[in-house]
């Protein structure tokens, strides 16, 4: 009766294990899917930004902040299946609306098409050997957290300054330091989605496209201000 009882026992947990791994893959290709839609969602409105630039350069501030506004009610509504979607891809493309003035500068340069093509290269190159590291590497970098808040506070800090002070060299160096705080980030969130650690698919694809879209911010910003000396 024991062996029996234990045999049963050993199926209940192999069977367990089981659904949990079936729930935790669903999770990461609904999360994956969810972060390619954002993508497109983003590149959606950077086209039809680039159309209306002038409009946009006019009421870009008012767009970052209802930019913000949509990011804080998505984290409110990031369980609510349906609400949730919406909330997803109006922040995303609004992000892209935002992103047409820089996108806009760049490009008006001589080699400006060249430089929004490598920087676009060079973050899916980052983002998929970075991917590649966080799922093969037995090491686990989730303990991360508090550092890479911390040093994204002084980021934003140092970036506000640099607006009254308008320094082309401080810039870069932000853009420089971005460009490792969210090759990071990457890291970091990519690990967390594997191991579970985000509430709903939403909330992973979100973590996740911010880390990409800050990364290609970043390095469009270096190579615009190198190419821009040159």
């Amino acid at each position: 009766m024991d062996l029996y009882n234990r045999t049963q026992l050993d199926q209940t947990i192999h069977s367990a294990q089981e659904r949990s791994q079936s729930q935790q893959m669903a999770f990461i290709k609904q999360t994956y899917q969810l972060f390619a839609a954002s993508l497109l969602a983003a590149a959606t409105g950077a086209y039809i930004g680039m159309q209306i630039a002038p409009t946009i350069a006019a009421w870009y501030w008012g767009l970052v902040i209802l930019e913000l506004g949509v990011l804080i009610g998505l984290y409110f509504t990031k369980d609510k299946p349906g609400i949730n979607l919406i909330m997803l891809f109006a922040f995303t493309f609004l992000t892209g609306l935002t992103l047409t003035p820089l996108l806009s500068a760049i490009l008006a340069m001589p080699s400006g098409a060249s430089i929004v093509t490598n920087a676009f290269l060079l973050t899916a190159v980052a983002f998929g050997g970075i991917s590649l590291f966080a799922i093969n590497t037995k090491k686990d970098y989730t303990f991360m957290g508090k550092f890479l808040f911390i040093a994204l506070i002084i980021m934003i800090v140092a970036g506000l300054i640099n607006i009254f002070l308008g320094s082309p060299l401080l810039q870069l160096m932000l853009a420089g330091a971005g460009a490792l705080l969210f090759s990071a980030f990457i890291l970091y969130d990519t690990q967390n989605i594997i191991q579970g650690n985000f509430s709903s698919p939403v909330e992973a694809a979100i973590a996740l496209y911010l880390d990409v879209l800050n990364l290609f911010i970043s390095l469009l910003q270096i190579l615009g201000i190198i190419g821009n000396e040159e």
